[in-house]
């Protein structure tokens, strides 16, 4: 890593030190927090958000789908679906967050793609016009309070046939050190959860869900818990 790369990394880990806004609105919080980070929000983020990919693998997106990512952030998942499916090759692509300096990103990221919309809305209530194909959650239903209505909206939206992913931290059941990392997380904004995947498991009776552990960046050692969660609306998974 480059001196320069090191320090865009220590101005990201000195606001992630001063935890989350206390006060203001969750959407005021969220801009608070992540505008200063927001030019370096990507490259620290990969080392730390594992199983994108994977996800967006797992969602089997066909050409021609219309897809949703709610709490999009900066749009960097933007690339592992052009990887998986041809952005060109879809039908409207969706991506929603509350958080206007990462959607200045995802602007940016997105300005030549004419099937790619950005929104500012909250994921609690925002509708496309009609059903869509594929909606997916990446590390961003920890970070939104009312989570139960967000996965209900989420649900709302799909066709029959479509398909609801997430990729997410959480504390798995009797989980060795949940308390540290549920402390952890909560400085920033980030709520972790033991009662995700049941409510998912119970959402979505059709379902593929793994559970697994990441690396920290700048802390060896720890491995954080995360799951990978697919769920198919109205059929069962093949």
């Amino acid at each position: 890593m480059s001196p320069a790369d090191f320090a865009a990394d220590a101005r990201v880990l000195w606001q992630l030190l001063r935890g989350s806004p206390r006060t203001g609105s969750h959407a005021q919080r969220l801009a608070d927090f992540y505008a200063p980070q927001a030019a370096r929000y990507d490259a620290f983020r990969a080392r730390l958000l594992h199983g994108r990919g994977d996800l967006i693998a797992a969602l089997e997106i066909p050409a021609g789908a219309s897809v949703v990512d709610l709490g999009c952030g900066t749009g960097s998942n933007l690339a592992m679906l052009d990887q998986t499916r041809p952005i060109a090759a879809l039908g409207q692509v969706y991506l929603v967050d509350l958080c206007p300096p990462l959607l200045a990103v995802a602007r940016a990221r997105s300005g030549a793609l004419a099937n790619v919309a950005v929104i500012e809305a909250d994921a609690t209530n925002w509708q496309p016009p009609r059903a869509v194909d594929r909606v997916f959650l990446s590390y961003s239903l920890t970070m939104m309070p009312d989570w139960q209505a967000v996965l209900a909206n989420a649900w709302s939206m799909l066709a029959p046939g479509g398909r609801l992913g997430i990729v997410d931290f959480h504390l798995p059941v009797g989980g060795f050190g949940n308390e540290i990392w549920r402390r952890w997380f909560a400085h920033d904004g980030v709520h972790l959860s033991s009662q995700h995947l049941p409510t998912l498991r119970a959402l979505c009776g059709d379902h593929r869900a793994q559970e697994r552990r990441a690396t920290v960046p700048y802390l060896p050692g720890p491995r954080v818990p995360y799951y990978l969660f697919v769920g198919i609306k109205g059929q069962a998974l093949p």
